[in-house]
Parts: structure tokens; C-alpha cells; sequence
């Protein structure tokens, strides 16, 4: 009488992991996951560690979460993987300001993002 499993959102030989809540904007975030798309992961990592961006560093725990998932919870071989895909969504904009001249304000606005990273596993071509 228990509840039948939920299938997988990612195929067989995919694996994924998502960072939420991350403090930059979308668009500067998608500068740096575009950096790391369609690269196999050893390259991947590497362009993050001597990236000067700030946000690098979170998108690098975030790309070695998604190749221990792939490696501890499904199964697949790190050698062979590959950045399959990595997306950015908004998350909430904190609002914050700053008294101007004259009597006005001056809106602040502290966006956060979320980040999606799939890693697929590639079988090595001869």
C-alpha cells in the first residue's frame, strides 16, 4: 500500500542540481553560466576557478553538487561528462532605498537568482 515512486526529471544518464537564492541578477549570472555550457566538466571547473567573476564561485559548488549527484546517486562515470545544460531563473528582488534630494527616494533594488545545472554523461567518440 505504498505510493508508487515519482519517475526521474532527468534521464538515465543525467544528473542535475540547482542552487536557489544566489545574490546577483539573472543577467549577471547567465554571463557566467553560459561560460560553462556544452563543456565537459573537468574544462568547466576549471574556467570557474580562474574566473574573476564573484559569482563563479557559486556557480562552481553548484556544477560539483551536480557531478557528485551524477556520480553517487546515479551511477555515472565523471570522466565522461558534459555540461548538458545550465539555466538561470529570477528569484525575489529585496527592496531597499536611499533618501535623495529634495525630498525623494531612491529605489534600491537587490535582485536574487536561481541556477540549474545538468550534466550529461557522453559516451567517448574513437
Amino acid at each position: 500500500m505504498s505510493k508508487e515512486k515519482n519517475p526521474r526529471r532527468v534521464a538515465d544518464n543525467e544528473a542535475m542540481a540547482k542552487s536557489k537564492m544566489l545574490r546577483t541578477s539573472p543577467q549577471k549570472l547567465n554571463l557566467v553560466a553560459a561560460m560553462i555550457r556544452g563543456k565537459k566538466v573537468e574544462k568547466a571547473l576549471a574556467d570557474l576557478t580562474f574566473s574573476k567573476k564573484r559569482i563563479a564561485e557559486d556557480v562552481r559548488k553548484c556544477l560539483q553538487s551536480a557531478i557528485a549527484n551524477a556520480e553517487n546517486n546515479h551511477g555515472l562515470d565523471v570522466d565522461t561528462l558534459v555540461v548538458a545544460e545550465a539555466w538561470v531563473g529570477k528569484n525575489l528582488v529585496m527592496k531597499r532605498g536611499r533618501p535623495r534630494a529634495r525630498g525623494r527616494f531612491g529605489k534600491i533594488m537587490k535582485p536574487f537568482s536561481e541556477l540549474t545545472i545538468k550534466v550529461r554523461q557522453v559516451e567517448e567518440s574513437a
